[in-house]
């Protein structure tokens, strides 16, 4: 199996990753929708601070804890490429490398850029005033090392339509490379 980790700071642009995969046909696991599907169970409150909490709680000691059961999920499926975001550290990368090839693909968007995108998208668990301190929060976790470190860059500083397409290039490089090397092969 292939797993896209898909990685960036709030509002990058990781979303263009889960829109190319729907429009393609691939699985697409997210952290984010781990949490909130459980603060919903919980009856959680949707907000940045209250999602931050439980965000971290579901890491676990290790901090891996979200990350295992999305990995479950994508290894579930069977398919032979999957998308996963959300991953913060270099531990997750190695967990998810253990069980599938990888390719760590960061969206990268300028600070201002990404405040603005916070403030107009109006989800419950984003605001202004809490930025600075999820911006901190996901660097605590460790997400500056796969970022400096990622295979792949989308600069996301242009139209979605850019992005998309810079993205789509990627895969496509990274599934036709997987595709010639399975046609290498000799029939068992």
């Amino acid at each position: 199996m292939k797993c896209f980790i898909i990685i960036g700071m709030p509002a990058a642009g990781k979303d263009i990753a889960r829109q190319f995969a729907r429009t393609n046909g691939y699985p697409y696991f997210a952290t984010g929708d781990i949490v909130r599907a459980e603060a919903a169970c919980r009856g959680v409150a949707p907000d940045a601070e209250s999602m931050g909490t439980l965000s971290t709680e579901l890491r676990g000691c290790d901090g891996l804890g979200v990350t295992r059961m999305a990995l479950k999920a994508a290894l579930e499926t069977g398919a032979p490429v999957v998308f996963l975001e959300g991953i913060r550290s270099r531990r997750e990368i190695d967990l998810i490398g253990t069980q599938a090839e990888t390719v760590v693909v960061a969206f990268l968007s300028p600070r201002a850029l990404r405040r603005e995108r916070v403030i107009s998208r109006g989800r419950p668990d984003d605001s202004a005033a809490a930025f600075d301190t999820r911006d901190r929060r996901e660097i605590d976790y460790g997400l500056s090392i796969p970022i400096a470190t990622a295979d792949e860059y989308v600069l996301n500083t242009g139209t979605m339509e850019e992005a998309l397409s810079a993205f789509g290039r990627i895969v496509e490089r990274h599934t036709a490379a997987r595709s010639a090397h399975s046609s290498d092969r000799p029939p068992a």
